[in-house]
């Protein structure tokens, strides 16, 4: 039976977050990676919000990894996994949700569906993205040999490029990939608005330490000036169990 695993609740894997107070939105940017060889399968996320892992990133072992950002709605983490269940294909996934999007007001301010932007990779690895053309500028999405970059209000396309280079050219476990893509995405300007929280959700089935868990690695930063830095702290000492024993 798969189990589902998710890091829900705020926004943002390039996301643009709202504040209620402000309406404003928050920059983000997100990856999504598989590792053919392992069959692992995640995301990572940093954005200049609180929490940014309580809505962002969605993904189940056997199934396959979701982003959801920029004007969020966060069902879509849940319908893009339950249509991956089904074997529907990413891009085909990324239509259907989209076009079935009722544009819902929130709290009396519209989040208009022409500003999502989300992501969808299946367990094979192949995947589909959309950003949509009232997302905040930069934003847009690049896709890599198994990753797929997102983000908004970013510094540029710089961004997302540095982030898929930097996942295709790193070596070792898969988090030690998606953190040198956010490292990469950061150094080429990130969020134009700052750093406040960043994640990291990998799964496989029966991936994770003690019975019947899919979570290889679960991990979330939700207040820090420097979040990528102590997220790479913390997935330094986790992978630490994933080098192998000589």
């Amino acid at each position: 039976m798969k189990r589902l695993f998710v890091l829900a609740a705020l926004l943002v894997s390039c996301v643009s977050f709202v504040s209620t107070k402000t309406q404003e939105p928050v920059a983000t940017f997100s990856i999504l990676g598989f590792d053919p060889a392992t069959g692992e399968i995640g995301g990572a996320v940093q954005s200049r919000v609180f929490s940014v892992g309580n809505g962002v990133l969605w993904a189940e072992a056997g199934v396959g990894a979701v982003a959801t950002q920029a004007i969020v709605d966060v069902s879509y983490g849940p319908q893009g996994l339950a249509l991956l269940r089904k074997g529907l294909a990413p891009a085909a996934i990324i239509k259907q949700i989209h076009d079935a999007d009722p544009d819902p007001g929130y709290r009396g301010q519209k989040w208009p569906k022409a500003g999502r932007q989300f992501a969808v990779m299946n367990a094979k690895g192949e995947y589909a993205a959309f950003t949509g053309p009232e997302a905040s500028t930069w934003a847009g999405h690049k896709g890599g040999k198994f990753c797929t970059a997102q983000g908004n209000i970013l510094a540029g396309e710089a961004v997302v490029a540095n982030m898929v280079d930097a996942f295709e050219k790193t070596e070792g476990h898969i988090s030690l990939r998606l953190m040198a893509a956010l490292e990469a995405g950061q150094a080429a300007g990130g969020d134009t608005r700052g750093m406040q929280s960043a994640a990291m959700l990998i799964v496989k089935e029966d991936g994770g330490v003690w019975l019947n868990n899919d979570v290889v690695l679960r991990l979330q930063v939700d207040d820090n000036p420097e979040p990528i830095k102590e997220l790479r702290r913390l997935v330094d000492r986790a992978s630490a169990r994933f080098r192998p024993r000589r």
